[in-house]
């Protein structure tokens, strides 16, 4: 099944929603949340269902927005949008019982007579602010986590792939009521006049640097945060490693998406015995999977607009005015925001596409003789969101393991983790705050409540009531001595 919309250029954002209509909608929520918060399992359940029908309904449609926005293949945005959101439905239908039950807890000796509990209440009003990157997927497949947990949500997609936001906004008001569920659309500035309200949960995927302004102004109410981020996650492939596995995986990894991908590998540590032939090997690959003319195959999509256009080919140009050596590509097409599939070596580590989150289908590969060399590169960055380590050695494999810090990692493959759906999903500091998806993103939207249960007519601290005598004294002394 192909999409037949056509790559529309220089796209215009989508247009402000007014900031009356914000209000309306966000009381509206406000008004509602305890009726969505009482909704039953069964209830969540029918609302997920209905959503998942209704993406599979939309499934040309929802190809046809993307390609105009992206250029992005349809069977591409089959497995890398619509895919994740009928899985994300499924697997949170599937568990949803089980993830909203209370959970009984252990009774030390201490509380004999009593009973303890957790409790997953609803967080309330949620907001989620989405990228553009994945503009179908990022909206709908973290909306399944706000409804399963029984939150209002106001979806603020981006207004940088306007085709598929306003695409998200027909489905969602087909499937819910904009008491419970609403999109609202616009620039950066509908953002700022969201943030200023007063939410209960937000939930904001882009980057390090725009995450931060989030976070201050949830601050300002004390909301709590899901900061979905990003960062330079690096690919380690050491002496053990299958080489023409690794090309492959990483070649699909890599520019899916155009290099697109939050967690896309962002460069390459390569063992310096296996540099010669990674990069012949992947070279050849690329050519075979995207020929030898990647502008004309259907398999490669677009740089979203000419301003990430222009930031990526500033950073190849810089990367190569500082004696890096492009090994495949560098041909681009600013007329089409065009970027081939590009690898460069003998990479400068001060130049800006090692230091920044490269975002793009360009690929540095570096060297390295000794294991302390490749972990002072990544150890000398931020944690990244993910971390991937190509190794036929199981010791090698726990070294890397044990060395680095990231979000999530592969071994032996890449991105793939994401669409496990009983592995948690996120960064770790600058790269993310909290995790998404499957139980980890039901509680993300829940607060975890305590709740003990004592005797009807005593307490199980009765000995320690004021006023303290030898009884409260023998009794703390027990305490601190056998409990």
């Amino acid at each position: 099944m192909e999409a037949t919309a056509t790559r529309v250029k220089n796209i215009p954002i989508s247009p402000n929603t007014k900031l009356e209509e914000i209000f309306r909608i966000f009381g509206a929520q406000q008004k509602n949340r305890q009726a969505v918060k009482d909704s039953t399992a069964k209830e969540r359940k029918e609302k997920l269902k209905k959503l998942m029908d209704t993406v599979v309904e939309y499934r040309t449609k929802i190809q046809d927005a993307v390609f105009a926005d992206l250029h992005k293949p349809a069977v591409e945005t089959d497995y890398a949008e619509i895919y994740n959101v009928v899985t994300e439905c499924r697997h949170a239908i599937a568990n949803l019982d089980e993830w909203m039950a209370p959970q009984d807890v252990d009774t030390p000796l201490l509380f004999v007579g009593s009973s303890s509990k957790v409790v997953h209440e609803p967080k309330g009003n949620a907001l989620l602010l989405t990228p553009w990157n994945y503009p179908f997927s990022m909206p709908t497949q973290h909306l399944v986590a706000g409804v399963a947990a029984g939150c209002t949500v106001i979806i603020k997609p981006s207004e940088f792939t306007p085709h598929t936001s306003a695409l998200v906004k027909e489905i969602i008001g087909k499937v819910f009521p904009e008491n419970e569920v609403a999109v609202i659309e616009g620039d950066y500035t509908v953002s700022t006049e969201l943030l200023k309200l007063k939410f209960d949960h937000i939930h904001f995927t882009g980057s390090p640097a725009v995450g931060k302004v989030v976070m201050r102004a949830a601050a300002e109410h004390l909301t709590s945060v899901t900061l979905e981020l990003g960062g330079k996650s690096p690919v380690i492939i050491d002496e053990t490693a299958n080489i023409d596995a690794a090309v492959k995986k990483i070649t699909w990894g890599k520019y899916l998406n155009c290099g697109q991908t939050c967690i896309a590998p962002d460069y390459i540590l390569v063992h310096e015995s296996k540099k010669a032939e990674f990069i012949s090997k992947l070279d050849a690959n690329i050519k075979k999977v995207f020929t030898d003319n990647p502008e004309k195959s259907a398999d490669v999509g677009r740089i979203v607009n000419n301003k990430h256009f222009n930031r990526i080919k500033g950073l190849l140009d810089e990367a190569v005015s500082k004696g890096a050596k492009v090994e495949t590509g560098g041909q681009t097409n600013e007329e089409d925001n065009y970027f081939a599939p590009t690898v460069i070596s003998n990479v400068s580590l001060d130049s800006k596409v090692m230091q920044e989150e490269i975002f793009g289908p360009v690929l540095p590969v570096i060297s390295f003789q000794s294991p302390d060399e490749a972990l002072g590169v990544i150890n000398g960055k931020e944690k990244p969101l993910a971390l991937y380590i190509f190794s036929g050695s199981s010791k090698n494999q726990d070294f890397w393991l044990d060395k680095t810090s990231a979000g999530g990692t592969c071994i032996n493959d890449n991105v793939v983790h994401i669409t496990q759906p009983n592995l948690p999903f996120g960064g770790v500091n600058n790269s993310g705050i909290g995790k998404s998806f499957g139980i980890f993103g039901f509680k993300e939207f829940s607060n975890e409540r305590a709740v003990l249960k004592a005797l009807h007519s005593g307490s199980v601290v009765t000995p320690l009531w004021q006023p303290y005598g030898k009884l409260a004294k023998f009794v703390a002394d027990l305490m601190i001595k056998y409990f």
